[in-house]
């Protein structure tokens, strides 16, 4: 089963919604890797609110992802991280993630956004705005 990655404006937006397999995760990532590279896209939003678990292999490959988004220019955000994923994370000794990270979708793109004008460049697209 392959993650589809798709393209808003300038960033991509990706949403895992099982369990990966390993060979699934390293194909996301190269695939991530090369569309910011050849549709100079300005970043990505990973979405893992579909996991229920992640593993050191899986948060090592996030990580490095991220890593590997800036190398090239363009910055990386995680959302929808369920609880028990957190309390995974940090019991694991990765409580600080090398990316950013928002608590949902919309979050998400709000704080690529941010990180995108950061670096001089203008926002990709218009985040929601929702009235409270």
């Amino acid at each position: 089963m392959k993650v589809p990655i798709l393209r808003l404006g300038r960033i991509l937006l990706t949403s895992v919604l099982a369990d990966l397999v390993d060979e699934q995760a390293v194909q996301l990532q190269s695939e991530i890797l090369a569309l910011i590279r050849d549709d100079r896209a300005d970043g990505v939003v990973i979405d893992i609110s579909g996991l229920d678990v992640v593993d050191s292999y899986i948060a090592r490959l996030l990580n490095e992802t991220a890593s590997m988004v800036r190398i090239i220019g363009g910055e990386a955000v995680l959302t929808g991280m369920q609880p028990l994923v957190a309390l995974t994370l940090v019991e694991m000794g990765r409580e600080t993630l090398d990316m950013q990270t928002a608590l949902d979708l919309e979050a998400g793109v709000a704080v690529l956004n941010d990180l995108i004008a950061a670096k001089g460049q203008p926002p990709t697209i218009a985040a929601p705005h929702v009235d409270t």
